[in-house]
């Protein structure tokens, strides 16, 4: 089969590999139909995640047609159409009963990082019983691609964690797929400001699209200024950082308000500095969190009832064996107006 490979920092190829096999009788095996790529997967090839090893096939998202099942697999059967969590969870550990899927013991997030992932023809589901989701009929399976992991991501790390409340102020920093994914969601809520944050002037116009009451091309101090003039030099309730970079965190830091709340989503790689000599008194929360996916079934509601369409962040398509090209597409966002790209593995 085909498949992207991870070779080491700033390296990746499309090889033939042996198809996957059944390893344990949770497993799925899935015929890939299609996938996507992550920012994450670009946080890999810049060496930010040690865990993901040379030789690894990337990604974490898609959909596609089960293959075969393991003996122990009591809910999918072969020919099942399925949404491939970027979560895998056995359901049982002392982590998934809390709900912290993204911690099971055997599972987490391992597609695509520490278990060859996605962005393939075919790949090894484990648990899957609870990593997969049945697709509907008639179901947008573009659409359900988001659901993967960036609509989730933005709504738990982003929008619950953030405490997004009606008649609230919000800034999302950073309007890639997932600071957007945060912006459809916080809608949920009905806050009264929802500020978005970039540098890039396309992907500010795509957010007064989705629903931003204002946008904010600058950073540092000027970004910071713009958004105390847009809450009465108070700030913003709920912060939401969705870039992965110390400068956004730290900006995150200078427009929360008293009382407030920092809700990290970006994959940082390197050290941020937190500024305690400046917060230790303004009653403030800072989350972080990798995703769950404990939301997913609310969310393939609400995207079957039309409340949000996810479908609008998908900006590119290419067949898998064009991957490449998608990557180069995907990484050079600003001059190619990418947000999200689907990849047709068929």
């Amino acid at each position: 089969m085909k498949a992207l490979i991870f070779e080491g920092p700033g390296r990746k190829t499309l090889k033939d590999r042996d198809i996957p096999v059944i390893d344990s009788a949770t497993d799925a095996i899935v015929r890939m139909t299609k996938t996507t790529i992550c920012g994450t997967d670009l946080h890999i090839l810049k060496g930010d995640v040690p865990s993901c090893t040379p030789g690894r096939i990337l990604g974490h998202e898609g959909v596609g047609v089960i293959e075969q099942v393991g003996a122990g697999v009591t809910q999918f059967k072969k020919g099942d159409s399925v949404l491939i969590s970027c979560i895998s969870s056995c359901g049982k550990c002392e982590y998934c009963r809390r709900g912290m899927y993204s911690h099971c013991t055997t599972g987490g997030w391992i597609l695509g990082n520490t278990i060859d992932g996605t962005q393939a023809e075919y790949v090894r589901i484990p648990h899957a019983d609870t990593s997969l989701y049945p697709i509907p009929d008639g179901a947008d399976e573009d659409a359900l691609v988001m659901l993967s992991d960036i609509l989730p991501t933005g709504f738990e790390c982003g929008v619950l964690n953030g405490k997004v409340q009606p008649g609230g102020s919000v800034a999302i920093v950073g309007a890639g797929p997932v600071g957007l994914a945060a912006l459809l969601t916080a809608q949920f809520y009905s806050p009264a400001e929802l500020i978005v944050i970039d540098l890039d002037e396309n992907r500010l116009q795509a957010a007064k699209r989705f629903g931003a009451t204002n946008t904010i091309r600058a950073t540092g101090e000027e970004a910071k200024q713009r958004v105390f003039e847009l809450t009465e030099n108070k700030g913003v309730d709920t912060v939401i950082e969705a870039v992965g970079i110390a400068p956004t965190f730290e900006l995150c830091q200078e427009i929360v308000a008293a009382g407030g709340v920092i809700a990290n989503v970006g994959v940082h790689g390197f050290k941020a500095d937190l500024h305690l000599e400046k917060l230790w008194s303004h009653n403030i929360a800072i989350t972080t969190r990798l995703v769950d996916t404990v939301s997913t079934p609310m969310l393939l509601k609400t995207v079957r009832s039309g409340k949000i369409d996810p479908k609008q962040l998908i900006t590119h398509r290419f067949k898998l064996d064009d991957i490449l090209d998608a990557y180069d597409t995907f990484s050079k966002a600003a001059d190619t107006r990418a947000l999200k790209v689907i990849i047709e593995a068929v």
